[in-house]
């Protein structure tokens, strides 16, 4: 009797060990739900009407690459700098939803840069880097993880067919503070320079918003839009995000469907 006992303990012992190491190894697999949220401006941000409006946020289409354990909160706004994603206590509001093992994709620079606007304008090498300093350390302090993205580039071609930057020092600043960090970067500055030049000068005009007045119901007037993103363009853009992560072997790629 005794010895049928030992062995029923130790029956359940090892069926309990089972159950916990697979459970370790679904985890592991992108089994547990995590939260995937987005900070930063206009090329990031969900569009209204995306039915029938043409221009799309590059992580607006970011839940198509991800299974049914991600949610995808983009709360990218446009218009918004790191500056003023702080001072509207946008930051504030994802912070306060945070939980361990969350994500945050913090992509800042395009309005960082308007120094006719106050409330928008941050120093590269000061404001702009305090604040990338911010979101990352407190991202941390909530046990979620950061991952840094530089601008995207805007379709800026001179007429020589050369792709020339808009951005000055402020992707150099998340390349540094992602360095010193110790925080993933994804730096969509230098694949989208790729892009572009892959579409060449007329052919990515397809990733931006150009249109001839009475092409579509949408812009009746026309459209000539070298920074936001068409729906293909947001897409190709997700892709670089997704193919970067997996030639880092990010955790992350273990959610992709």
């Amino acid at each position: 009797m005794k010895v049928y006992k030992i062995c029923l303990i130790v029956f359940f012992i090892v069926l309990q060990s089972c159950k916990e190491s697979e459970g370790n190894k679904l985890e592991s697999k992108g089994t547990s739900h995590i939260t995937i949220y987005g900070i930063g401006d206009s090329t990031m941000a969900d569009k209204k009407n995306p039915e029938i409006n043409p221009e799309h946020g590059w992580m607006q289409v970011l839940p198509d690459f991800f299974n049914e354990n991600v949610t995808i909160e983009n709360h990218a706004v446009n218009g918004r700098s790191s500056r003023s994603f702080i001072g509207e206590k946008r930051w504030s509001k994802v912070y306060e939803k945070l939980k361990k093992g969350d994500y945050v994709l913090i992509e800042f620079g395009h309005n960082d840069q308007k120094f006719k606007s106050p409330d928008r304008y941050t120093n590269p090498y000061t404001g702009y880097r305090h604040n990338l300093i911010k979101f990352v350390e407190e991202t941390r302090k909530k046990g979620a993880n950061p991952i840094l993205l530089t601008s995207i580039v805007r379709r800026n071609f001179n007429e020589y067919g050369t792709l020339i930057d808009t951005h000055g020092n402020y992707p150099l600043v998340v390349r540094l503070v992602a360095q010193e960090y110790n925080v993933p970067l994804v730096d969509l500055q230098y694949l989208t320079e790729v892009l572009e030049e892959s579409y060449g000068v007329e052919g990515s005009e397809k990733l931006h918003l150009h249109f001839e007045p009475g092409e579509i119901d949408y812009y009746p007037n026309g459209k000539s839009d070298d920074t936001h993103l068409s729906k293909l363009g947001a897409t190709e853009v997700s892709k670089l995000f997704i193919e970067d992560l997996k030639y880092k072997d990010h955790p992350l790629i273990s959610y992709l469907k």
